[in-house]
């Protein structure tokens, strides 16, 4: 009921010839539409502070991932080669009791030289072995024809029973690692028959 009575009140004000002006429903609606605009604009300078939070968030926890994976990969290349090494020491080991057999006292010259070289050869298959298993094979030379790509002549010789082109003796094994040449095989080819 206030209401209505200043609405009377009001309008007998004007009556009178007093000019209060009440706001128009425009103004009402105006002012209305500007404090919902004000809130708006508010509530969309929150927002964008919030995105701009989870912006640079984001963007800190992708250098961090970035610094992280670096760091894992450097490390990773610096160990890389670390099985490879465990499994070269066995053959270190067999080598040094291949020599201690070969030097042990009390035992003729003869038998320490056959046990050296039994350890000496059991080394050496030994780490053949542990050369396939990281994919490292070698190539095959003798009696195969003389491949420039994965073979180094180091001389020709003629050759009775070798066709010319040919490969007679390998000075030196050539290696493969998965798919790359790795060392070239160092060998002598065949001239042919010099007759």
């Amino acid at each position: 009921m206030s209401e209505e009575k200043e609405r009377d009140e009001s309008l007998t004000d004007v009556e009178n010839g007093d000019e209060k002006q009440l706001p128009s429903e425009d103004a009402v609606e105006e002012t209305v539409e500007e404090k919902s605009l004000e809130q708006q604009l508010e509530d969309a300078l929150a927002d964008v502070t919030a995105q701009k939070d989870l912006t640079m968030r984001l963007a800190a926890e992708f250098e961090n991932y970035k610094k992280r994976m670096m760091r894992e990969k450097t490390a990773a290349m610096k160990y890389a080669s670390e099985p490879v090494l465990r499994e070269i020491l066995a053959t270190v080991d067999n080598l040094e009791r291949a020599i201690a057999q070969g030097q042990a006292e009390n035992v003729e010259a003869e038998q320490g030289l056959a046990a050296l070289s039994e350890g000496v050869l059991l080394t050496l298959k030994n780490l053949l072995k542990t050369l396939e298993k990281f994919e490292v094979t070698p190539i095959d030379s003798v009696g195969e024809d003389f491949d420039p790509a994965t073979h180094e002549a180091l001389t020709m010789e003629p050759s009775e029973t070798v066709p010319a082109n040919q490969i007679l003796n390998e000075f030196e094994r050539g290696y493969k690692y998965k798919d790359r040449l790795l060392r070239a095989a160092k060998v002598i080819v065949s001239a042919g028959d010099k007759k």
